[in-house]
């Protein structure tokens, strides 16, 4: 019989021990953080040529993703399988470039074979390693230990603790090189163009701006005419200009129908009588990012844009959601 309180204390208890036993596992890294740990980051930043990732099984999953991260952050790299490394696939490997080989134990029969392939191509060899005293470890030009004190499942067999120290050395060595290389939001955004991410690191107002029309009036523009270009151009505001340009106010539905509440001869109106002054504005050469974070700040639609103080456009937060960056 299915006792269901005691399967879900089981279920909460164990993932509670994993996550404990992982984040132990990640803490302890940081005593793995030594000299060869600073001559490898060392040699890397100094080396021309490509870092090439290997392993097997589980290994294998953590080198792609180590590989991906590199790439991401300006550090060329690739991923050689240690099965198909063996039986062909060495031949990826460059003079300049250097081995990345991760293996928990440092004695799997596929990294026994490939070293000395590597040696005697005359390759730098970098190992992740937990074996201390494992093939591996003492063949490696650079052999970073990663202590495990046991992996996470109940049986201690299951990658589990060992693979999340594998990555997160990984992260620890690819963010000291973008630190060394001074890798700004610029260089990142360089190799994130697409996507939700990517915009937000590029995308600025004057590229969405022009899109839009763009309302104005001045400040003796009677209502009927500011009623009229605010429908016009269908944007639901408009901005309200000196004979300079430069910007005096904005209308918005909300002005308006205040307006109407307080009645009065509307004849007389002027786009100055009603106006809301000194707008939220934003540079054109502003992050759209930037824009969106003004209007939520305000909990405002849209915003004026500006040059140099001279009133050129809208940009409206619907632009940013067909960007993607909400």
């Amino acid at each position: 019989m299915i006792n269901e309180n005691k399967d879900k204390h089981l279920i909460t208890t164990t993932a509670i021990k994993t996550i404990k036993i992982e984040a132990e596992t990640l803490l302890n890294l940081v005593n793995a953080i030594g000299p060869t740990f600073v001559e490898c980051v060392e040699h890397l930043y100094k080396k021309n040529g490509r870092l090439v990732v290997t392993g097997i099984g589980k290994s294998a999953i953590i080198a792609k993703k180590i590989v991906a991260t590199f790439n991401s952050t300006g550090t060329a790299s690739i991923f050689m399988h240690a099965a198909d490394a063996i039986h062909g696939d060495i031949g990826m490997i460059q003079p300049s470039d250097s081995v990345l080989c991760i293996s928990k134990s440092g004695e799997t029969p596929e990294i026994k074979v490939l070293v000395p392939l590597i040696k005697n191509l005359g390759n730098t060899i970098l190992a992740f390693t937990s074996n201390e005293k494992s093939y591996l470890a003492k063949r490696a030009d650079y052999s970073i230990y990663i202590p495990v004190a046991k992996e996470a499942d109940p049986n201690n067999l299951a990658p589990t603790a060992s693979s999340i120290a594998q990555m997160a050395m990984g992260d620890a060595i690819a963010t000291s090189l973008l630190s060394l290389r001074g890798f700004t939001t610029d260089d990142f955004a360089q190799f994130h163009p697409g996507g939700a991410l990517g915009k937000a690191l590029y995308l600025r107002v004057n590229d969405l701006y022009p899109n839009n029309e763009k309302p104005q009036v001045y400040v003796d523009t009677s209502l009927k005419d500011t009623i009229v270009e605010m429908t016009s151009k269908r944007l639901g505001v408009t901005a309200v200009l000196k004979q300079d340009q430069t910007m005096s106010g904005i209308i918005t539905d909300g002005d308006l129908r205040r307006m109407l509440e307080k009645g009065g001869d509307i004849n007389h109106y002027t786009a100055k009588d009603i106006m809301s002054p000194n707008p939220k504005h934003i540079e054109a050469s502003a992050l759209a990012v930037d824009a969106l974070q003004m209007m939520r700040a305000s909990s405002i639609s849209q915003l004026m844009v500006v040059d140099q103080d001279v009133y050129v456009g809208i940009i409206h937060l619907h632009d940013l959601i067909r960007e993607g960056l909400i």
